[in-house]
């Protein structure tokens, strides 16, 4: 299925070209953003967050009207007709016909495509579930370019929840199109990375290893990008417990590693990151945050000036088959085609990613 719009609801969906001239106008922004005060003047954006959010939101808000657009939407779908029991598309399809471009968070993967597959404007993926966040993926992105210098051969340890961490999925997928890039995936034998983000890295030409020793490797690194463990994507609380302290990072560690390296995390932390590692100015978070306005700026100008057409839905429906993750929108919106890439025993799902393994 052909969208007439320009969605970005997957980054890889885009080549990497347009990626870096996202990037370029990001930092002519960030530069000079008096320039793009009225840029976007007389246009709207909708905003769907059915999930808790700070920086995202505001930063898009934020985005929007120093560009000078407004906004509309919701930050709590309890106040929405959502409540009432309206399905995606109906919500999505109402403000599409308001909205000149709609940004969507959702907890459950595939939303935002999902919601792309019928709204009459651009829609941007504010974090779907545990799946991707490619405006996060973006934020990263321009923070390496300013902090870096650039894209390629670097060394980055991603450290935490990283089964569950959208943020590290999208990152690891987008710096592996660059080349020698390698990623060290620190995590518990529970949370490591799923197989379908370690298999995008090899085939973009990237390398890894995993571990379970944050401190063996500190000394490796140029970049430590750290994550928390998602209270919220655990079945119950005794799972969270069992994994919530397993990394910290203490201005102690901060001493085994180099003096150039950055410390990057999507925030918001919990105790992941203790508060004295602040004054350390390898330290970037609080910058990293404010680098996701300006690109989400460039972003919004990009798309609304864009007259690109998005492919959504490029596999088939397979008689009987379903998705089996229970996370993916598929379930809680069964008027969803079930769209499979694959063939043979092995299909993927196009809205969550996940692998269906089918016996003959």
């Amino acid at each position: 299925m052909i969208s007439e719009f320009p969605h970005l609801i997957d980054l890889n969906d885009y080549p990497v070209s347009w990626w870096n001239g996202l990037l370029d106008l990001g930092e002519k922004i960030l530069q000079n953003p008096a320039l793009y005060a009225n840029s976007c003047k007389g246009k709207l954006m909708g905003t769907l967050f059915y999930e808790p959010s700070t920086r995202t939101q505001m930063s898009f808000q934020t985005a929007m009207l120093r560009l000078g657009g407004t906004i509309i939407g919701f930050d709590n779908p309890s106040t929405s007709s959502v409540a009432k029991g309206e399905n995606l598309k109906d919500t999505t399809k109402i403000v599409s016909g308001y909205a000149d471009v709609i940004v969507i968070r959702h907890p459950t993967a595939g939303a935002a495509k999902a919601a792309a597959l019928t709204a009459d404007c651009p829609v941007i993926n504010a974090g779907d579930g545990g799946h991707l966040h490619p405006t996060q993926t973006l934020t990263d992105l321009l923070t390496l370019k300013v902090e870096k210098k650039r894209l390629s051969g670097l060394t980055i340890g991603v450290c935490g929840d990283l089964y569950n961490g959208r943020t590290v999925h999208s990152l690891c997928k987008a710096l592996s199109c660059y080349p020698n890039n390698h990623f060290i995936m620190i995590s518990t034998k529970e949370l490591r990375m799923p197989s379908y983000i370690k298999d995008a890295i090899s085939a973009g030409g990237g390398t890894y290893e995993e571990t379970e020793s944050l401190e063996a490797v500190m000394d490796k690194l140029d970049v430590l990008y750290m994550t928390r463990i998602q209270k919220e994507r655990f079945a119950s609380e005794e799972e969270y417990f069992a994994q919530k302290d397993t990394y910290i990072l203490t201005p102690k560690k901060m001493q085994l590693a180099n003096p150039d390296m950055i410390v990057m995390h999507p925030l918001p932390r919990v105790d992941e990151i203790t508060v004295p590692v602040d004054d350390d100015p390898r330290a970037l978070y609080f910058k990293q945050a404010k680098y996701g306005m300006y690109i989400r700026m460039a972003l919004i100008l990009t798309l609304l000036q864009s007259t690109r057409k998005t492919e959504l839905l490029k596999g088939k429906e397979h008689m009987g088959i379903v998705c089996d993750n229970e996370k993916c929108i598929t379930h809680a919106e069964p008027y969803l085609p079930k769209s499979f890439t694959g063939r043979d025993t092995l299909l993927v799902c196009e809205y969550c990613d996940h692998r269906l393994l089918l016996r003959h």
